[in-house]
């Protein structure tokens, strides 16, 4: 961790323009900063110093440290200064933080972690939306299913169609606590799904994917959790396979 200092900003990173909400443009930039190892090495700035960066006031600067205190990027103390915190403390379900994380330098241990995450979580959303999905979820479902054929036409984008199946799907778990990673999944699928259809050289299989739909359409809980197992299998092999 970084004590707070009186230096300023790396020599890379511009001071924004103040336009729109000052607030969020200081923690966009500073919390791309700090994730993607700018401040390395470094200390990071008082509050006095970041006001004078950002020609803003100490209460706005003062809202940012707080949001990326949030976030669990930093901590700060009376007396104590600003510090960066431990990368094992920030918050990846926060979809900045895991936006910053993986638009950094491309680490595919990182993606394997995520994989993994959703080989525990994604099987047990489709068995849940087997049972508990509504009829417009599965309309929902179906929806994503045709766009994802459309775009082995080239009718639609395979990318967009494959992130809007699996939030689907965990909208229609209709689990509150598995709903709330929708967010976190569809920042990070449009990662890992981009890499891993770059490495096999193909996009995902509509098939593949109706094949959980159908599960779900028949209200088969286990054959939902096994068809997005399978799904999601194939993917975390091909990631295991590209970390030497």
């Amino acid at each position: 961790m970084y004590e707070s200092s009186h230096l300023t900003m790396p020599a890379d990173m511009t001071t924004p323009v103040r336009t729109g909400n000052a607030t969020h443009t200081i923690v966009q930039t500073l919390g791309a900063a700090i994730v993607t190892g700018q401040y390395d090495g470094q200390a990071f700035p008082t509050e006095k110093a970041l006001a004078e960066q950002f020609d803003a006031a100490r209460s706005i600067v003062r809202e940012a440290v707080k949001m990326l205190s949030a976030k669990g990027l930093i901590s700060s103390r009376p007396r104590q200064g600003i510090r960066i915190a431990p990368e094992d403390d920030w918050n990846l379900f926060d979809p900045d933080v895991l936006a910053w994380l993986l638009g950094r330098r491309f680490s595919p241990e990182l993606l394997l972690d995520f994989m993994e995450m959703r080989l525990a979580v994604e099987p047990a959303g489709a068995a849940l939306a087997a049972v508990h999905a509504s009829a417009d979820q599965k309309a929902a479902i179906r929806k994503a299913i045709d766009r994802m054929y459309a775009a082995e036409r080239g009718e639609d984008d395979d990318l967009s169609a494959d992130v809007a199946f699996h939030v689907s799907v965990l909208d229609a778990s209709n689990n509150r606590f598995l709903k709330q990673t929708r967010v976190m999944i569809a920042t990070a699928l449009t990662i890992s799904i981009r890499y891993t259809n770059r490495v096999k050289g193909r996009t995902a299989s509509a098939a593949d994917h109706d094949a959980v739909a159908q599960a779900i359409f028949a209200n088969d809980a286990d054959g939902a959790k096994t068809a997005m197992f399978r799904l999601l299998e194939g993917a975390l092999d091909l990631v295991r396979s590209q970390i030497k």
